[in-house]
């Protein structure tokens, strides 16, 4: 039985690199859409419907970031960003702005195609319906949103949705950081604790904005993290 073939959107003004990255991926068997600016970047996201969008930060035109903000506006696919910043704040701007990951050049294609596989898994349990987890929080793991009290729901990165599974299966009881790493990026073949510590930040700050507590999500020195409500919320 044949597979539906996913598009990537490639958009990045380096014409070789551009090149590298079509060769990469289809030969793992995506099809791929490029743009090299920001507005060829979102005439094509009009002209295509990508399964994901690899973008560029530094663009003529228009930016990464502000490609990012306007597609936020009407779509949810993951993005991942490339950057030749070292400034974390860069990183952390992306991923506020609605980035699902970030990925440092220069790079190897092994590890951009792992970044790719694991931002396309977005969930191995499908279903129609909320996911009750107890108090106050419900996920929708086939839309990969989480709601607090019944309220409006927000999206979930692919990561956070992982994350917060994993948390949430424990029953409070906390989950070592190694053991997390390897959950959340099971694709990469490292990733530090400064990139855990990033999106449980984004994390607790999504679950505050929708009448959350961020502390649900507490660090337990020397045992991991944990994902508890107390009776006071």
């Amino acid at each position: 039985m044949s597979q539906i073939r996913m598009t990537i959107l490639i958009v990045d003004d380096d014409v070789e690199l551009v090149g590298l990255l079509r060769y990469a991926l289809t030969t793992a068997g995506y099809g791929v859409v490029t743009a090299f600016d920001g507005e060829q970047a979102l005439l094509r996201l009009r002209e295509h419907t990508p399964d994901l969008v690899i973008l560029d930060v530094n663009l003529p035109l228009r930016d990464g970031f502000e490609v990012l903000a306007i597609l936020r506006r009407s779509s949810q696919v993951p993005v991942m960003m490339l950057t030749v910043r070292a400034a974390e704040e860069d990183e952390v701007r992306g991923l506020d702005l609605g980035a699902d990951d970030y990925l440092r050049k220069p790079f190897s294609p092994r590890a951009l195609l792992a970044r790719v596989r694991s931002l396309l898994r977005r969930g191995n349990e499908p279903g129609d319906e909320p996911v009750p987890v107890g108090g106050p929080l419900s996920l929708d793991i086939e839309r990969s949103e989480a709601q607090v009290n019944g309220g409006a729901p927000f999206r979930l990165s692919p990561l956070e949705l992982r994350l917060l599974r994993l948390l949430l299966g424990h029953g409070g009881r906390p989950v070592d950081a190694d053991r997390v790493i390897a959950t959340v990026w099971p694709d990469r073949d490292a990733a530090d604790r400064e990139s855990l510590k990033q999106v449980v930040h984004r994390l607790r700050r999504k679950l505050a904005i929708a009448g959350g507590n961020a502390a649900w999500i507490e660090y337990v020195p020397n045992a991991g993290y944990a994902f508890t409500v107390t009776a006071d919320g």
